[in-house]
């Protein structure tokens, strides 16, 4: 069973969201929050498996949110907003967030979403696509600190670690280094423990602020590539 924590400022949606969840047979909506600080009080608490997190809530908004509870550990958030391309979804990304989903998105979608990022892969709106990370991460300068941690890889893992943040799956990566995918997940998983991510938003994160992956100059796999999910 999915444990899930809805936090949103708007009761109704709140409410909606609630019963869309609690209508799957694997999903369990365990906690509500109406601001930001319920919500990081509710994720200490409750520990949900994931928490559905809107952007704009009174007495913290839900990015600072989103850093509080992904600091902390345990529970992965899903940044669900009315807003697109702007800098929220980077600052959410950056904050922690395993994935960002418009509120508009058709509700097979948002459950979809709730499952993936469950199982600690990530992903991101139909229309925040890798594109939107490379026009980010164009602004910002490469930081030596990170590039320092992919020391702590070998060239095997900083191949795969590129295949990721051009989005390929796991089976996609196999298939381009002609490797089983087993070792694959392996490989994903060394670099997560080595580097102390989380999930596949950090590594991709971590990939364009190091300067492992360049924008807007993806190899002949990125550009097969257009997901973040395994």
């Amino acid at each position: 069973m999915i444990t899930v924590l809805v936090a949103d400022d708007q009761a109704m949606i709140r409410a909606g969201f609630a019963a869309l969840i609690s209508a799957q047979p694997d999903l369990q909506v365990v906690g509500e929050a109406a601001d930001g600080l319920e919500a990081v009080t509710a994720a200490r608490d409750l520990r949900p498996d994931v928490v559905l997190m809107d952007v704009r809530m009174p007495h913290l908004d839900g990015l600072e949110a989103t850093r509080r509870i992904a600091g902390a550990g345990g529970s992965k958030v899903l940044i669900l907003t009315t807003f697109d391309i702007d800098d929220y979804v980077y600052a959410a990304l950056r904050g922690g967030a395993s994935g960002f989903l418009l509120k508009d998105a058709p509700p097979a979608d948002l459950i979809t979403a709730v499952r993936v990022i469950a199982a600690g892969e990530a992903l991101l709106a139909p229309s925040v696509t890798r594109r939107l990370i490379e026009e980010f991460a164009t602004r910002q300068p490469i930081d030596e600190r990170e590039a320092l941690r992919l020391n702590a890889l070998t060239p095997r893992e900083l191949d795969v670690l590129r295949l990721v943040a051009a989005g390929l799956a796991n089976a996609e990566i196999a298939g381009e280094l002609t490797i089983a995918e087993e070792t694959v997940k392996s490989h994903v998983g060394r670099i997560f423990t080595k580097l102390g991510l989380r999930d596949r938003a950090q590594a991709v994160m971590l990939a364009y602020e190091s300067g492992l992956v360049v924008p807007g100059n993806p190899s002949p796999a990125a550009r097969r590539g257009s997901r973040l999910r395994s």
